[in-house]
């Protein structure tokens, strides 16, 4: 295979799913011989990207106002200098940049492939994801979504390759540190001897929170529960509307939040089941993948990509949606059974393999 030159856009380097699956295709083509860029606004995980190999270049594809637009001229002139063989669009904002500069891009220009990484509404302002000379979808759900929803906007019918979690990040014999273990029952006394349900995902009102408190409440004393997620970036009356419900249930010393930095793996270790509830279905399943990967059960609810994790990996977690005798059975059940996720094959090398060979097929007019 010739090497090729990749550009990867995406608004910002901070936290985030479409953040790690960057970084992680960053190391990926640099370890294989490819020149990889990516283009955004910044933030902590540049430092992460250069020491990888790759090169960041600094433009402001984030800010959702109409002068972002205005830096159509600066992507095309950084395009332009590169003469990449793939630019690689990762999501709405900096995907309006990228269609407006190609204006001033010279001829002939890169192929362009775009993700969907989310079940993202049908207005205007987001069928610009289809639009691009390639679609992946990330996995069944996207795909049904992206056909019924955009499909007089392709060019190509959409390719499905499912995300991919890090291998040899998430795997099956990772233990913390006994000072880890020591400190987070120190911190979290009530936990201590309790069989640990967590709840990874950001906070918001459509995630399942709420049904995960529910769940807790249903189940015997000897269980507790786990919210994982930054209360700093909640809306408040929503952080507080949770809080209340704990309170209601009477869970004040049953049910924590956890505000996660680098310790998802850790959390993972201690935990008995990872859950989750979403109330409408997610594009995809990536916190239970995370969990499956390293052999921890893993349920939910049986729709949308979590679903779909949920059968290739697992199917002993699946459960009806908005069954909660249902749902309280089967963590009871999981939590005395020696079954685990095994052979969880959605990695991130298969990702990655699977990308490559689509930017070839499409070079080579193959698709």
């Amino acid at each position: 295979m010739r090497k090729l030159k990749i550009i990867q856009i995406l608004p910002t380097l901070n936290t985030g799913g479409i953040e790690r699956g960057v970084l992680d295709f960053n190391k990926y083509l640099v370890n294989n011989g490819h020149q990889s860029y990516i283009i955004s606004n910044g933030g902590r995980q540049v430092k992460n990207i250069i020491e990888d190999g790759g090169i960041h270049i600094h433009l402001q594809v984030s800010q959702k106002n109409i002068f972002t637009l205005f830096q159509a001229k600066k992507l095309a002139d950084i395009i332009n200098e590169i003469s990449p063989d793939i630019v690689h669009i990762r999501s709405r904002i900096p995907a309006w940049v990228l269609h407006t500069s190609k204006l001033f891009l010279k001829s002939p220009r890169p192929l362009i492939f775009s993700t969907f990484h989310g079940l993202y509404s049908t207005p205007f302002y987001s069928r610009i994801m289809a639009s691009f000379d390639r679609v992946i979808s990330i996995s069944k759900t996207v795909d049904k979504y992206v056909n019924k929803n955009y499909e007089r906007y392709l060019k190509k019918s959409t390719r499905l390759i499912y995300e991919g979690s890090d291998e040899q990040f998430f795997y099956p014999k990772f233990s913390p540190t006994q000072d880890f273990i020591d400190q987070f029952y120190e911190k979290l006394p009530d936990l201590k001897d309790k069989k640990l349900v967590t709840y990874p995902g950001k906070l918001l009102s459509w995630r399942g929170q709420e049904s995960f408190i529910k769940l807790v409440s249903d189940l015997p004393k000897d269980f507790a529960g786990l919210i994982l997620g930054s209360s700093n970036s909640v809306k408040p009356k929503y952080y507080r509307s949770l809080k209340k419900l704990i309170e209601d249930y009477r869970l004040k010393n049953r049910v924590y939040f956890y505000d996660i930095k680098d310790d998802i793996r850790e959390i993972y270790y201690l935990s008995e089941v990872v859950l989750n509830l979403s109330s409408k279905p997610e594009a995809f399943g990536m916190k239970l993948l995370e969990a499956a990967m390293m052999e921890k059960k893993i349920a939910g609810w049986d729709h949308g990509g979590s679903g779909e994790i949920l059968e290739m990996c697992f199917p002993q977690g699946k459960v009806e949606f908005n069954n909660f005798d249902a749902l309280s059975q089967k963590v009871k059940e999981l939590a005395e059974s020696d079954e685990v996720p095994n052979n969880v094959f959605l990695t991130s090398t298969l990702l990655h393999e699977k990308t490559m060979a689509f930017y070839v097929d499409a070079l080579n007019k193959n698709y």
